[in-house]
C-alpha cells in the first residue's frame, strides 16, 4: 500500500456525512487536507474534529457551483502547499420535490449543477497540477443511481449521477498518460443528513441497517492507497440488506 504521508487530499463537502468521514480518514493516514464546502461553521467542526487527532488541515468556505471557484481554491492549495495529489468530489445534494411531476427549471439546474457541474469544475481545476507532477488520483462519490435507474433518487439527481461516472471514465481514457488515475464510486443508501430531503425520510432503524460514512472513508482510503500502477476505475457497494433488491 502506497504511503499518504505529506500528500495533500482535497475534499469537496467536508462539513458532514461521507465528506467529513473521508476527510477524517485521510488526514490520519497523514495527508494535509483541505476541506471545502458551502458552511465554513460545519467547516470548522470537521475540522476541529481532524486537529483534535493531530492532523492537519485547511478549510475553505465556498459554492462550488460558480465556475471560477474551483480554480481559486486550487491557486490557493499550489501557493500554501505547492501540489495537490487526492481530489475526492463529494460535494452534491437533493430535495423533496424530486419527481418530474414537481420539478421546474430552476430546481433541475439546481440539482445538476450541485451533483455534476461543480464535480466537473473541480476535476478540471485539480488536474493542472496533477499533470505537471505526473500524478494524481481523483475519486468521485457518485451513487447507487449512477448505475441503476429507481424511482427514489429523482430523474436529475439519477441523470447527474450518471454523467459523473462518464466524466470519471473519460478522465481514465484521456490521463492516464499523466499518471492520473480516477475511481467513481457508486453506494447505495448511506446514512447521511441527505436522507432528510427525501419525501418520506427514513426512520432511525433503517438508517441504521443503510451503509455508514465510515464505510465509504475506508473504501475512500483503500482506494487512495493503491499503488500508481492501480487504477479502481468503479467501485459500486451497498449495504447486505439493500432494499433496492426488494420487489
Amino acid at each position: 500500500m502506497t504511503s499518504l504521508v505529506g500528500k495533500v487530499a482535497w475534499i469537496t463537502g467536508a462539513g458532514s456525512g461521507i465528506g467529513q468521514a473521508v476527510a477524517t480518514a485521510l488526514a490520519g493516514a497523514g495527508c494535509v487536507v483541505v476541506l471545502t464546502g458551502r458552511r465554513q461553521e460545519a467547516l470548522g467542526r470537521t475540522a476541529e474534529a481532524i486537529a483534535g487527532n493531530g492532523g492537519q488541515c485547511v478549510t475553505i468556505a465556498g459554492d462550488l457551483t460558480q465556475p471560477e471557484m474551483a480554480g481559486a481554491i486550487v491557486a490557493r492549495i499550489e501557493a500554501e502547499f505547492g501540489r495537490l495529489d487526492i481530489l475526492v468530489n463529494n460535494a452534491g445534494g437533493n430535495i423533496v420535490e424530486r419527481a418530474w411531476k414537481d420539478l421546474t427549471t430552476t430546481s433541475i439546474d439546481g440539482l445538476i449543477n450541485s451533483n455534476l457541474s461543480a464535480a466537473f469544475y473541480c476535476a478540471a481545476a485539480a488536474m493542472h497540477p496533477m499533470r505537471r507532477a505526473q500524478q494524481g488520483q481523483l475519486i468521485h462519490i457518485a451513487s447507487w443511481a449512477g448505475k441503476f435507474i429507481h424511482p427514489v433518487s429523482g430523474p436529475a439527481y439519477t441523470a447527474a449521477k450518471h454523467a459523473v461516472v462518464a466524466m470519471s471514465q473519460s478522465i481514465n481514457m484521456e490521463e492516464y498518460r499523466n499518471g492520473i488515475r480516477s475511481t467513481a464510486i457508486l453506494p447505495a443508501e448511506v446514512a447521511t443528513p441527505i436522507l432528510d430531503k427525501r419525501p418520506a425520510p427514513p426512520t432511525a432503524e433503517e438508517r441504521g441497517a443503510m451503509l455508514q460514512p465510515a464505510d465509504l472513508a475506508e473504501l475512500a482510503l483503500f482506494i487512495a492507497t493503491q499503488p500508481a500502477s492501480v487504477c479502481l476505475n468503479e467501485v459500486v457497494i451497498s449495504p447486505r440488506l439493500n432494499k433496492f433488491y426488494e420487489r
